[in-house]
């Protein structure tokens, strides 16, 4: 069994037999380094020039205490998480600090609860160096779109 998937089972079972609720994503700067489920609005879906996914949960990230980060390599075991614009999802990981916010890194759909889990997977021509742009029978460009 690989490590990720041994990982993820147990930050499952952790959250699954804890009992607990969500926590409100304003309450994650105070369980940094606990494995724990958090919930909040996904305000918008935001891509790196690298094609990291963020979701985010304020207006302006900068100043929000949380984030969900989707890195490239993931993206295909989770789905399509520009689906969850505008959404309440529920997010079991564990919280760790990047800078001054609190983050989970989604690395599969089975961290997300609910109505979340249930977004499709990636499109076949989804192309992550286009930020999600897609394309079909053309290699994608290179540099900003």
């Amino acid at each position: 069994m690989r490590l990720g998937t041994v990982y993820l089972a147990l930050i499952l079972m952790t959250a699954g037999t804890a009992g607990a609720a969500c926590i409100p994503m304003e309450e994650a700067p105070k369980r940094v380094g606990d494995t724990v489920c958090v919930t909040g609005k996904v305000v918008k879906v935001a891509h790196s020039e690298g094609g990291t996914v963020f979701l985010d949960f304020c207006e302006n990230y900068r100043r929000c205490p949380f984030s969900v980060v989707v890195f490239p390599s993931n993206l295909r075991d989770v789905g399509d998480v520009r689906q969850l614009e505008g959404k309440v999802i529920q997010i079991y990981g564990r919280i760790q600090m990047w800078g001054p916010r609190t983050e989970i890194i989604l690395k599969n759909v089975r961290q997300l609860k609910g109505e979340a889990a249930k977004i499709p997977p990636l499109p076949k021509t989804y192309d992550v160096e286009r930020h999600g742009g897609f394309w079909a029978g053309e290699p994608p460009h290179k540099g900003k779109r």
